[in-house]
Formats: structure tokens, C-alpha cells, sequence
């Protein structure tokens, strides 16, 4: 089964793609699935710039098709995400909201990151908007709180024992629901 580990912020000097790197070595040794690591920047999506409902999945701009191409080879996600003003980013909503079907019947875990909150508020809207695309949200999560403690003068993100419990746990949660959900897209 393939997990995409998805880098959510677009945001010039962000440090997504530093804390994507850890959960993606971490995932790859977990050893459950085929990880891939996407950076939704890679895509510059516009701002839902499809004339024809995402429904329907006649997408006229290669950078959509490209995007759905990636979901589509998904059985399973876990989106990094930044909390901006208590929400995930825009670009990341943008990203979720320009598929629908791509994203059906495939579980979701977030990796977050923020100050004091450790991104929960963020992570818990985003799981909110993902059940409304037919994905099935996880409640394990790995929140990093006061995350540039984590980071070194190199820019390598380096877990705490917490984080990487939480992450191991999420990991073990994604591969029960993954496989289920996908004999179910199947059918």
C-alpha cells in the first residue's frame, strides 16, 4: 500500500518540507507502506481554477491532473501541516478542495505543527474538511509544539520519545483502516 506524506504550506522560509523529511524516513522504516513525500508547492495550484465541478473530474490544466494523478496513487495520507491563525493553510485547503473522489475511502493521519498548540486546532479542522471529501480521518495525530526546539542549525527536525510513539501509532492505525478502504474503493 503506497502513503503519501503530504507538505501542506506554501509559505516562502516554511518549515513543512524540514518536519516532512523526519515523518517520511519515519514512515519508510516503519515499513508498512511505500512512502512517497509530495509538496503540494510542487503543484502551484491556483485557487480553483477547474470551470467543471471537481466532481466530475474533467480537469482541463495539467496541474490538476498531475495532483489527482498523485491522489489517486494513494491508499493512505498524512498531511504536515502549520497552524496559521488556527486553521491549516489556504493552500493546503486549496489543494484538498480542487479533488473530491481521488481522496474517497482512504484514511487520513496529521503530523502538525505550531507554538503552544502543537497545530491541534489546525489538525482538527483539517480532519474535519476530509470527511467532507469522503476521506476517513484518523484521531491519532502527532502534534509538535514549540517546534523550532526540534530543529537543529542544520534544519534537521529531530522527533522527541512522544512524537515518535504518536508517530508509530498513527502508522499502525493507517495500515488497519488502509487496507479495508481499499477493498472497498475496489468494490
Amino acid at each position: 500500500m503506497k502513503l503519501n506524506v503530504i507538505v501542506g504550506s506554501t509559505r516562502p522560509g516554511r518549515v513543512g518540507p524540514t518536519v516532512a523529511a523526519w515523518f517520511e524516513k519515519f514512515a519508510r522504516e516503519h515499513g508498512k507502506f511505500e512512502v512517497e513525500l509530495v509538496d503540494i508547492a510542487d503543484f502551484n495550484l491556483p485557487l480553483l481554477d477547474e470551470p467543471n465541478h471537481p466532481v466530475l473530474q474533467k480537469y482541463e490544466h495539467d496541474h490538476t491532473r498531475r495532483w489527482s494523478e498523485s491522489v489517486n496513487a494513494a491508499d493512505a495520507f498524512v498531511f504536515v501541516t502549520p497552524e496559521y491563525d488556527f486553521f491549516p493553510p489556504a493552500s493546503l485547503i486549496n489543494a484538498v478542495q480542487t479533488l473530491v473522489r481521488e481522496w474517497s475511502y482512504k484514511p487520513v493521519g496529521v503530523v502538525s505543527y505550531a507554538y503552544v498548540s502543537g497545530g491541534l486546532r489546525a489538525a482538527q479542522e483539517l480532519r474535519l474538511l476530509m470527511t467532507s471529501v469522503n476521506a476517513h480521518p484518523i484521531p491519532q495525530s502527532v502534534p509538535v509544539p514549540f517546534f523550532p526546539q526540534f530543529i537543529d542549525e542544520n534544519g534537521v527536525f529531530t522527533a522527541n520519545e512522544p512524537m515518535i510513539q504518536g508517530a508509530a501509532v498513527m502508522l499502525d492505525e493507517l495500515v488497519k483502516w488502509a487496507g479495508p478502504l481499499k477493498q472497498m474503493r475496489a468494490a
